[in-house]
């Protein structure tokens, strides 16, 4: 691992490190900080992408609260530095789920591009159910095309 993340831009490294100490601390208010204004986050439930640094911080900071014994078991970076893939595993209530993170990030390291891919299909269900109830009402608001 250490190998494969030692390619990363630095501005790059130091936004991932950031990144998981709010991960591990459940505390995500330094994710703004992190966040690209025009950044898109790609869920596993929706086709189109929510656009805005708002909208990647509603979905992020919801999801931290509905996935339950989180955690990251592996690390890629691209060859440019600039994308890291996280392996992740976690419950949503009952429900055992594995997915990874893609982010995309700039040179200055924020975040252009989060998306989430999940399974198996009845932990992804479980886990739009309990989006839906938390942010359905807001989500259309930042829909892209």
């Amino acid at each position: 691992m250490a190998d494969t993340l030692s390619r990363l831009n630095p501005a790059v490294a130091e936004s991932l490190a950031t990144w998981h100490a709010m991960v591990a601390s459940r505390d995500l208010k330094a994710l703004p900080s992190i966040i690209h204004p025009d950044a898109l986050f790609r869920s596993p439930m929706a086709f189109a992408p929510y656009k805005s640094a708002d909208a990647v911080v509603l979905i992020i900071s919801t999801v931290v609260g509905v996935f339950e014994d989180f955690r990251y078991e592996r690390e890629l970076a691209s060859e440019d530095g600039l994308s890291v893939v996280l392996e992740f595993c976690a419950n949503v209530g009952d429900k055992q789920l594995k997915g990874i993170d893609l982010i995309r990030f700039d040179a200055q390291g924020k975040i252009m591009e989060f998306e989430v891919m999940i399974r198996p299909f009845n932990a992804l269900q479980a886990l739009g159910q309990e989006m839906g109830k938390r942010l359905g009402q807001y989500l259309p608001a930042f829909k892209g095309t």
